[in-house]
Parts: structure tokens; sequence; C-alpha cells
């Protein structure tokens, strides 16, 4: 089988896994699933894909990142920030140096500097695992913030000390003073390379839009490229290219705010954005299933070297492992909630009473997923005397078996341990929510006045204009005078709304069906078909 085929069937795979964790009558997360289909395709095949770390690096990691950090919620970021920054780089150095000790203390073949980048890199957490396992069960709103905001930012601190890492294991050697002076660059370059890049292409494209126009697919196609080449410029000039890709995606949600890009553009932008995540994530998991066979045999080839004869002991590693992230983590929750409780209370501030299977929840949030496995597949195939790398396929093995071994245990205790907790619920979003929508409801009140002055004056048709215009200025101050109605009739309205909601969701299928029905039987074309059909369905996209 050649490598198009394989490429064709592993993504078959990740559409097959999407429809597969459906009708398995059992909750199964969607990484596990796709981790099982692509072991069944080296199974089938007998042929595995040859990565280059490079290029897997470059391919995968600057779109995940910079999409991070363009769809975090940046509110209840900031106002999480403490806690945030405690996770992302307070616990992933107590994690690198916990678990490295750990790891060269239960494998003292595999090198300090390696089992540190094995620990570095087993640090980074992946929401995108952690939402597949809690779509049952879901996490209350504030704690899937913080895992996220923690997940955009310790991917940047832990590939950041991996490289360090890799680079002590290469040279032999490691400088705290040259460390800390190249970490300051790295990060400083990296930041500067992704806010750049992100500024001065939505410039030069706003300018050559305006003067010149373009063709609908270009700035989406331009926005695809930007994290690419945020990364690489960054690489360039030795800093992170990793932070320039979530530096890149926090700018851009600030140069979306602008309102440049046309309602199309943002409709499509989003359809393709949600399409490339699934399909990178999806055969990133599915990859790691068709490895796994492979790097199965060369870390049992591999554990011989620790004097251990029997490959059970790579269980036992892989276990020792997973449970030692988990308590790291557990220690450095519980420990960072009572300290921040305690500063509370000197400040004599009101200290709300957490359930302590919250903090269990967040340490079983703690999955590891793409980052880890992008990050490992990196480890250089070559030493600087031309041996091979140290340990390499057995740190590969533990890598992937602690992904497969988090997700398999948040699965089973995540949805336990929410299920019946009962949280006090935020309105700080539904505040924001309904005062948004009350001055949007003013602004566009005052642009339909000015509009029907312009118009009526302008043209002979004034009363149709005038009709419309009443009719729109209807619908606007119903808003306006549901936003101060009283707590029990706001209930009341919401139901209301709930209700015409499910009316209009209802007529919009009817119309849909029908202009089906009429572009078969030939009595409209298709070009009108699909116009009217797109109306229908970005219709529909705001009720839902």
């Amino acid at each position: 089988m050649g490598s198009l085929e394989l490429v064709l069937a592993m993504a078959l795979a990740v559409v097959a896994s999407g429809y597969l964790v459906r009708v398995l009558p059992f909750s199964l997360p969607l990484p596990l699933a796709q981790i099982a289909l692509g072991a069944l395709i080296t199974e089938i095949f007998r042929h595995s894909v040859v990565l280059n770390p490079e290029i897997f690096f470059l391919l995968f990691l600057p779109p995940l990142l910079f999409l991070d950090g363009w769809r975090i919620p940046k509110g209840g970021t900031f106002r999480d920030k403490a806690a945030i920054l405690e996770l992302a780089l307070g616990l992933v150095i107590f994690t690198v140096l916990g678990t490295g000790f750990l790891i060269h203390w239960l494998i003292p073949a595999m090198p300090a500097p390696v089992a540190f980048a094995l620990a570095a890199i087993l640090s980074p957490t992946d929401p995108v695992a952690v939402s597949s396992i809690t779509a049952r069960a879901p996490i209350p709103k504030r704690l899937m913030r913080i895992l996220q905001g923690e997940a955009l930012l310790n991917d940047a601190s832990g590939l950041v000390c991996f490289r360090f890492a890799v680079a002590a294991a290469l040279t032999g050697s490691f400088s705290l003073t040259s460390a800390s002076l190249t970490f300051l660059w790295v990060v400083l370059a990296g930041l500067c390379m992704g806010v750049g890049i992100t500024v001065a292409v939505s410039f030069a494209q706003r300018r050559l839009s305006k003067h010149f126009g373009d063709e609908s697919g270009s700035p989406i196609l331009i926005n695809l490229l930007t994290p690419f080449g945020a990364y690489l410029l960054a690489e360039a000039v030795h800093g992170s290219g990793i932070l320039a890709a979530v530096a890149a995606g926090i700018t851009m949600s600030y140069v979306e705010l602008s309102g440049q890009a046309l309602a199309n553009t943002r409709l499509q932008r989003a359809a393709v954005w949600s399409t490339v995540q699934f399909a990178l994530n999806g055969i990133m998991f599915v990859l790691l299933g068709e490895q796994l066979p492979g790097i199965f045999h060369g870390a049992v080839a591999s554990v011989t070297q620790s004097g251990h004869l029997r490959p059970w002991w790579l269980a036992v590693y892989a276990f020792t492992i997973t449970l030692a992230l988990a308590l790291l983590r557990f220690i450095w929750v519980w420990t960072s909630l009572r300290l921040t409780m305690f500063r509370a209370r000197q400040h004599r501030e009101q200290v709300p009473s957490l359930h302590w299977r919250l903090v269990l929840a967040t340490s079983l949030a703690g999955v590891r997923g793409a980052i880890t496995l992008a990050g490992v597949m990196t480890l250089p195939l070559l030493a600087r005397d031309g041996s091979a790398f140290p340990a390499r396929e057995l740190a590969i093995f533990l890598a992937a078996a602690v992904i497969v071994l988090s997700l398999v245990m948040a699965s089973i205790g995540l949805p336990r341990t929410l299920k019946g907790l009962v949280l006090p619920a935020e309105s700080a979003e539904q505040v924001e929510e309904d005062r948004a929508r009350h001055d949007a409801a003013i602004a566009a009140i005052a642009a339909i006045e000015k509009a029907q002055q312009g118009r009526t004056q302008q043209t002979a048709e004034s009363e149709i204009y005038i009709r419309a215009a009443a009719y729109v200025l209807a619908l606007y101050r119903h808003r306006l005078e549901s936003s101060a109605t009283s707590p029990s009739e706001a209930v009341q309205l919401r139901t209301t709304e709930e209700a015409e909601r499910s009316l209009r969701l209802t007529a919009l299928q009817a119309e849909r069906e029908k202009i089906f029905s009429l572009a078969r039987q030939s009595q409209i074309s298709n070009q009108v078909s699909r116009k009217l059909v797109r109306e229908i369905d970005l219709l529909e996209s705001r009720y839902r």
C-alpha cells in the first residue's frame, strides 16, 4: 500500500471515528476510537508511516495552537488568570521536576536529560480530549475555561522545557545562566513575531482588498497560512515558534474585533477552521494508533537495556508514570486552592466552599493528547556523534501509553466524579449577553431611524419604507421591553422564546425540503435552490 493510499485511509478513519462513537451503546472518547482505528489500519495493511519529526511538528502544531489562542474566551481567562498561571507555569515546573526524577529512578538506563525531556512533553494537557470525554457529563463552564487557559499556556511552557532538555541530551551539558538568557530571548522573540506577523498580514490584506478586491477564498487561505508564517519566522530568528503561533492566535482574536471581515467570510472561515481542527486532531490520534505496534516493538527492544527482560515492565512504567502525573496534579491543585483561600481570608474576602470532588475532577481532567504526541515524535533520531538517540523508542512508547491511559482514566473517572455535583450557577455570562443585546438593539433602532429618514426623502415609495421600518423597529423595541421585565417574567419570556425557536426551526426545515423538492422536479434551477437553501441555513444557524 502506498503512502497516498495510507493517508486517505487515515482520513477515512477520522471520519469513521465520529460515527463510531455515536453508534456504540457505551460511551467511548473520540480520541480512543481514533487510536483503535489507527492500530487496525496497521494490522490490516502491514505498513506504517515513516515520520520526519521536523515536518510533523510544523504540520500539526502551528494551526492547533493558533486556533486555541484565537478561540479561548478572553474575559473569563483574565478573571481566572491567577489560577491559570499557577497551573500553566507552576504545575509544569512541578511536573517536570517530580516526574523527571521519578522516570530516571524508575528507568536508570534512560539518561537524565531524556527522562526530563519525557517529563516535559508529558506536562501539557489537551482540552480537545477533555471536551470529547465530558460531552455526556459536562464540566462546569468556569472549570472548563480554566482548563482551556491552562492548556493554551502549558503547551508553550512544556514544549520550551522539552526543547532545553533535548538540547542537554544532545550536548551533554546544561548551563542555568545560558538557559535563562536563551529562554528570555526565545519567549520575547516568539511573542513579538506572533503579534507582528498577525498585525502586518491583517493590515496588508485589508489594504489590498480595499484597493483591488479579492477572491472569496483569499482571506480564509491567508488566515490558514498565518500560523505557519509566524512559526517559521520565529524559528528563523531562534525564537519559539510555539509561542509565536499562540501569540498570533490571541492577536487574531483582537484583530477580528475590528469587524472588517464580511459576514460570509466569517461563516466560511469558522467552518473551514472547525474542519481543520477536527482533521488534524483526528489524524494525530489515528497516527498514534498506527505507530503503536512499531513503537511497542522498539520499546520491547530497548527495555532490556534497563536490566528487565520481561515486556510487562513496560506496563509497570506506563501505569506508574500516569499515576504519578495524576498525583502530582492533585497535590498542586489542592495546595494552590488552599493557599488562595488562605490569602482571601487574610484580606477578609468571602471564600466559597469547594467540594473535594471538584479538586479531583480538575486532577482527572489533566488528559494528555495531541501536543504530547506531536512533541515526543520530534525526538531526534540520532545524537551528535551519529549514534542512535538514547531510549528514543522507549520514551515515545511511554508518552503514547500515558496518552491512552490518561484518556481511559478520565473517561471512567471524570463523569462519575462530576455526577450529581451541584455548583452555583454562573449568571455573569447571561448578564453580559443581555446587556450586549440591549445596547445592540438601541444602536440598531438609531441606525434604522436615520436610514428611514434618508430613504423617505430620496424616494417616492416612502410609504413602503415607513412600513418596513416600523416592522423592524417593533422587533428591536420588543427586545428592549423584554430586557426590563421582572425575574419571573423573564423566565416566562425565555420559555416563550424557546417555543418560538422550535417552531421557527420546524418552519425552516419545511421551507428547505420544499425547495429541494422543487429543484428535484426541475421547477427551479440548481443555482436558485442553492441560494435559497443558503439563506435558510444562515437563519437556522442563528436559532441553533
